[in-house]
């Protein structure tokens, strides 16, 4: 089998040559034409994942055609506000036979669509598509450094993430199904909101108390949200809940969390973003967390505290001291 890749950035990048070491065929596109460039000679993503060679079995593209030719299983890795653009951009280009990948964590701005209903939705111009999502705790960076990772592959026809996961699957890349595709996508975005409270929490210079309570009542809104949205309980608790969130609050590869670490220290968020080579879905997402919940009548304290300190420009403490000067209430 053939794997096309859609996304030359950290995690697309980083799939490529994970696939690529596992001796399967690899078609990476990358979108910018020098970065395509100098990634064709020198056989590296100097901007995006320096140190480390795309293997033999990895070849490189600038044209959706020849990326996409051949392919058996389509990944899409790119930001999810390029997601609508790239997915209707390949349409005319792929195959029904085809399996369609996301590995974008995020939701559509406006729409507040998941990124598998927007593939739907543009796809289905063309023919009936075959959706897997893959989520759970990945660090691009780690996985190709070999350490042992597991992720979740989450699709409404279950014969189609076992297939994806055998596909994909290694001594240290593990990939578990199930079917709850609503949750894992949910858990995937909204993690990245917590994560940047998180941030903040640590700028301040909060213990490990204050770490824990945010990503446990973190889940518990989330959760929240995602049982009203459709989703299954026991998502939350698994890789692409409880496991990813983990993950993004606590690590330091985390870019979420590292622009919260920043906003703690006073700096602004356009400056925060300016400096920055790739994108933060956290930022997007608050907003859309902020109007899911609103619109769902869902509470969310925390990413509502967030949504405050990136778009009304409110100060962290004082945000952070809203939290815990809310009603007293039972778990």
């Amino acid at each position: 089998m053939r794997a096309s890749i859609i996304g030359g950035g950290t995690w697309g990048s980083a799939f490529a040559i994970y696939l690529g070491r596992q001796k399967i065929k690899t078609q990476l596109w990358i979108r910018e034409k020098e970065i395509f460039k100098e990634a064709h000679s020198s056989r590296e993503n100097k901007v995006f994942l320096p140190g480390f060679s795309f293997p033999p079995a990895v070849s490189l593209f600038n044209d959706f055609e020849e990326a996409l030719y051949s392919a058996d299983v389509v990944f899409i890795a790119v930001p999810s506000k390029f997601c609508r653009t790239i997915y209707v951009k390949i349409a005319p280009f792929l195959y029904p036979e085809q399996i369609i990948v996301s590995l974008t964590k995020g939701i559509e701005e406006g729409t507040l669509k998941r990124m598998s209903e927007i593939m739907e939705e543009v796809f289905s111009q063309f023919f009936s598509s075959r959706i897997v999502v893959i989520s759970g705790p990945s660090f691009a960076r780690e996985v190709i450094q070999g350490h042992p990772t597991a992720v979740v592959l989450a699709s409404k026809d279950i014969k189609l993430a076992r297939e994806v996961q055998h596909f994909i699957s290694s001594l240290y890349f593990r990939g578990y199904t199930c079917d709850d595709v609503v949750g894992v996508e949910l858990c995937g975005a909204l993690k990245n909101v917590v994560a940047i409270a998180a941030g903040i929490s640590d700028s301040l210079q909060f213990g490990s108390n204050s770490k824990a309570a945010l990503i446990t009542r973190g889940l518990a809104e989330i959760t929240r949200l995602g049982l009203k949205l459709g989703a299954k309980q026991p998502t939350f608790a698994g890789l692409a809940g409880m496991g990813d969130l983990v993950l993004t609050c606590t690590g330091k590869l985390s870019r979420n969390r590292n622009i919260g670490i920043e906003l703690g220290k006073g700096k602004r968020l356009s400056d925060i973003t300016s400096k920055m080579k790739m994108v933060a879905e956290g930022i997007s997402t608050t907003l859309s967390a902020h109007q899911l919940s609103s619109r769902e009548k869902v509470e969310m304290p925390i990413c509502e505290q967030v949504y405050q300190v990136l778009y009304k420009n409110k100060n962290p403490k004082n945000a952070l001291r809203e939290l815990l000067s809310r009603k007293l209430k039972e778990e």
